[in-house]
């Protein structure tokens, strides 16, 4: 006897991340039942047409419910330059794919990205290749982590 197909649940919906950089933006996916990032490439094209073009293709084929693209600051949380242009690239973002964009924290994931593929004995070129997609899906894992926003319906 053949398995019936299952349509996914309603909750259970892909979701894509982005750390974006000037040079490259690293990706990662994941979905919102079991709450893992995982790393998915990084795109290492400087030209905004193929980089958007790039991301289109992944949107096509994970048909994520909403993007995450994480939000640069400096360790105390002020902005700097590299925040204003990763906000402008969320709100692109949400322009083309007329998706939910959710800006996260990515204080210290590229430096927690070098160390856990150190750790890992990932070096040289193979080091720099993966660093931003990890980040990504640092990026990604701690959205995941974050307790459900509450409402004021929520307090008894």
């Amino acid at each position: 006897m053949a398995a019936a197909s299952q349509a996914p649940r309603a909750d259970d919906a892909t979701v894509l991340a982005f750390d974006f950089g000037t040079k490259k933006i690293g990706v990662a996916v994941g979905n919102t039942v079991l709450r893992v990032a995982h790393p998915l490439m990084t795109i290492a094209n400087e030209a905004n047409a193929e980089r958007f073009a790039a991301i289109a293709a992944l949107v096509g084929e994970w048909r994520p419910s909403r993007l995450v693209v994480g939000r640069p600051v400096h360790a105390d949380g002020a902005e700097h330059a590299m925040t204003a242009r990763a906000e402008r690239f969320a709100r692109q973002l949400e322009g083309r794919f007329a998706l939910p964009v959710v800006l996260a924290d990515e204080r210290f994931t590229t430096r927690v990205a070098e160390a856990a593929l150190g750790d890992a004995g990932i070096t040289g070129r193979k080091r720099r290749a993966a660093r931003d997609e990890v980040a990504a899906q640092l990026i990604l894992q701690a959205y995941f982590d974050q307790p459900p926003a509450r409402t004021n319906d929520d307090t008894a």
